[in-house]
């Protein structure tokens, strides 16, 4: 018999320090999205900083398609709800663009600033702000700390209104944390200041979906064995609550990289995600 034991909770979700070069990827998401911003914004199909809410971080960036956009697709950017914005990600919104959708990528307030339950509530906000400008179905993903956001977006207690759940078609986590309780464990958490009545109402895998569209759980196989569980759980549990689901583990991929397919129309994570819109 084999025991799981985490000795170190710091260590499990710890990304960085545990991907080769980890310390670099930052850098080049930015200046890859900064290359990206520039070659849309001179054609004229960036509108950036548009505002939602009266925070400095409550805006998004919206990015359009060639002709009239066949629908949107929300990314929800991570970094731990405490660091990063859409200047880091800005790139990823390729895939889905050339699938002829709009692509919207919300700003949000940080923590230690704000709670965990604030930046759901404005991350909502963002979305239906978004939505309020393009017409047709929504995809909802996010990435880590993102991840989580969309998941919780569509479940009964989502801050978002119920005409628009309703044109929530999919929705993608990618390496999601989907049970927050073992957050509760890290340093970290002196900055996400989780308590456990908190860290359990904003956990979508302790809440019921609302029953919008269906759900892909997405993750690296190569990643933290934590996020792999973490990636299964809400797989796993929603689909016995009669959600339809997917749970992916992707090859030869790492918390950093594992997103890179959104950069590209055709991949298995850019097909899964937008497909059944085209």
């Amino acid at each position: 018999m084999i025991w799981n034991i985490i000795k170190d909770w710091d260590d499990a979700y710890a990304n960085m320090p545990n991907i080769p070069g980890g310390e670099a990827w930052p850098e080049s998401w930015a200046r890859d999205a900064a290359g990206f911003r520039q070659a849309i914004a001179a054609d004229g199909r960036m509108e950036a900083g548009i505002a939602y809410g009266p925070g400095e971080r409550n805006t998004f960036d919206l990015f359009l398609p060639q002709g009239r956009p066949r629908g949107l697709f929300v990314f929800v950017h991570g970094g731990y709800w405490m660091r990063f914005d859409p200047s880091f990600f800005s790139h990823f919104a390729a895939g889905p663009l050339a699938r002829g959708l709009a692509v919207a990528m919300p700003r949000y307030s940080l923590c230690p600033q704000v709670r965990v339950s604030d930046i759901t509530a404005e991350v909502g906000r963002a979305i239906a702000a978004a939505a309020a400008r393009v017409d047709g179905p929504v995809v909802l993903a996010g990435h880590s700390a993102g991840g989580h956001l969309v998941a919780r977006m569509v479940t009964r207690t989502s801050p978002l209104p119920a005409p628009l759940l309703e044109r929530v078609r999919t929705t993608v986590s990618i390496s999601g944390v989907h049970d927050l309780r073992p957050l509760l464990r890290l340093q970290l958490n002196e900055t996400f200041r989780l308590d456990h009545a908190e860290a359990a109402a904003e956990s979508p895998a302790l809440l019921e979906p609302a029953g919008a569209g269906r759900l892909i759980c997405w993750v690296g196989a190569g990643e933290r064995s934590e996020f792999v569980r973490q990636n299964a759980l809400l797989a796993n549990i929603w689909r016995g609550l009669d959600l339809v689901t997917a749970c992916v583990e992707e090859p030869d991929r790492h918390h950093f990289n594992v997103i890179d397919g959104l950069r590209q129309p055709d991949s298995p994570l850019t097909r899964a995600a937008v497909d059944d819109l085209i």
